[in-house]
């Protein structure tokens, strides 16, 4: 059972679009996910601006691997050191503490994440 940075369960994130490195709705991470997959953000447009912008087009639908291209207000599993590229920016998007996976917590302080939660 992996745990969020909670210290409980981790839940899901969510499944429309399907996110995580896995694709199981979840932000599980291993060894395979070398981008650290583990932040559960729930994305805005500005989000997505600066993502682009840093060389991350997370808006731009890709038919070839099945990516719709995400839009304001979805939620995906962010990589952990591009969410704290973000904050430091200041265009972090909300956090899901609740399924936001404990890896996280290498790259960054759990006070930043608490300061965007949206699910306390």
């Amino acid at each position: 059972m992996a745990a969020n940075v909670l210290g409980t369960e981790l839940e899901e994130c969510g499944l429309d679009p399907v996110t995580g490195f896995y694709r199981d709705g979840c932000c599980n991470t291993g060894a395979g996910d070398v981008g650290v997959h583990t932040v559960c953000a729930v994305v805005t447009e500005e989000f997505l601006e600066f993502s682009k912008r840093a060389g991350n087009d997370l808006s731009t639908p890709n038919p070839g691997i099945g990516f719709s291209g995400l839009q304001d207000g979805d939620p995906w599993c962010l990589c952990a050191p591009r969410w704290q590229e973000a904050f430091e920016a200041g265009f972090a998007p909300g956090v899901r503490l609740l399924a936001t996976h404990l890896a996280t917590l290498e790259w960054v302080r759990l006070a930043d994440l608490e300061a965007h939660a949206i699910d306390q």
